[in-house]
């Protein structure tokens, strides 16, 4: 007989795990509150995580990186979600970047942009898709890139884009065939130093506001064809196989934020006593306190099997939409919950909680919305029928 699924983590991953928790517990939570008021960016904090090899994980050794699995990443990612979810976000957004050329680049493009750039070099990237008119339909994306002798000149804007005002590349989709649709989509490797391209005001958000969230604009922007990430007219299918890759790790800060809910709620509703009994003792508090800890264990199980499939070569969108969806609804339901349980408190500033209910919101809508993942599911499911 052949063993089963193994659910114990190994001595290494152990090791990994408690080197994160120290390094968010030392230089994340610390700093988080006030990150989160003034809307800083976490460049120091991303920096000494680098030196420690806990971001920019997926770039390959023969690259100069520690060439980390799937599985690997989501242990980090629970973690660093764990302190603070908007310096997770800024910490985690330069391997959402990378993702299309680790999947469909070349060995000049990852040695280049992955090695030398970002890695050697310590540069920011981001991962442009979104637009003003195009969020959950990728394919509806404007943004044009018409072919000009040996480039493409590129115009259009892209939104919502984490780290846009601090990233030195982009990762970008543009149509190169506006009348093939999702088959005229092409992936693209832009410098943020080419003529043509500016980065709008940082975004006032209501949560996660350590990460940078902006608009780029493309003006005419000459991009070679040797930036070209694949083949013309594969876009859509890197953005779709990254959407793959990358809501593990999505998934994973999600039950970061859990955990950090069902803590805080523990400590609290242990020390806190209504009509003489601690407030936990009281069902009505309890079951909240123990439906946290249900779902944020079935919610990581989730994440590390979507991790465990990217890393065994499996392709089953489902597998990270239900991991992505289910650990954004739990993460959801765990701050609100929170928040009640704290009560009064719970509302102010000076608690915790306020701030993961703020947070938690953008999970059920970035990398793809939770209605989106039950689209993909249901899709999934009836494929062939």
């Amino acid at each position: 007989m052949t063993a089963g699924p193994q659910f114990q983590l190994s001595e290494e991953h152990e090791m990994l795990v408690r080197m994160t928790r120290d390094f968010v517990a030392d230089q994340i939570i610390p700093v988080a509150a006030e990150y989160d008021e003034k809307s800083i960016f976490p460049e120091e904090i991303f920096h000494r995580a680098r030196a420690l090899g806990i971001v920019n994980m997926l770039i390959p050794e023969e690259y100069g990186g520690v060439g980390a699995t799937a599985f690997e990443e989501v242990l980090v990612s629970e973690e660093l979600g764990y302190g603070c979810t908007g310096i997770s976000s800024s910490l985690g957004v330069n391997s959402l970047a990378m993702l299309p050329i680790l999947i469909a680049g070349n060995d000049q493009q990852k040695a280049y942009w992955l090695g030398e750039r970002a890695g050697a070099q310590g540069q920011f990237c981001s991962y442009g898709v979104t637009e003003a008119n195009a969020g959950s339909n990728v394919a509806g994306i404007e943004t044009r890139a018409d072919k000009n002798g040996a480039a493409y000149i590129i115009n259009g804007s892209k939104t919502f884009i984490t780290n846009a005002s601090h990233a030195h590349f982009f990762t970008i989709f543009a149509k190169t065939d506006l009348s093939a649709g999702h088959r005229g989509m092409t992936c693209f490797i832009i410098d943020r130093e080419s003529p043509g391209v500016s980065v709008g005001k940082k975004f006032d958000k209501l949560g996660q506001r350590a990460s940078d969230t902006a608009e780029i604009v493309f003006e005419d922007v000459e991009a070679p064809e040797e930036n070209i990430v694949g083949e013309v007219g594969q876009g859509f299918y890197i953005a779709m196989k990254v959407f793959d890759y990358s809501r593990p790790g999505v998934a994973a800060a999600a039950c970061g934020l859990q955990r950090r809910a069902l803590e805080e709620c523990i400590k609290y509703a242990s020390e806190r006593e209504a009509f003489g009994l601690p407030i936990y003792q009281h069902q009505a508090v309890g079951h909240k306190i123990a439906d946290m800890a249900i779902n944020y264990e079935a919610s990581r199980l989730l994440a590390w099997q979507a991790a465990w499939q990217v890393d065994a070569g499996i392709t089953n969108p489902r597998v990270p939409a239900y991991a992505k969806a289910f650990a954004a609804d739990m993460a959801t339901q765990a701050a609100v919950d929170a928040v009640q349980v704290f009560g009064g408190y719970g509302y102010m500033k000076e608690y915790p909680v306020e701030k993961l209910l703020r947070d938690v919101k953008i999970f059920q809508i970035y990398e793809g919305t939770s209605e989106i993942q039950r689209n993909i599911i249901v899709r999934e499911l009836f494929r062939g029928r």
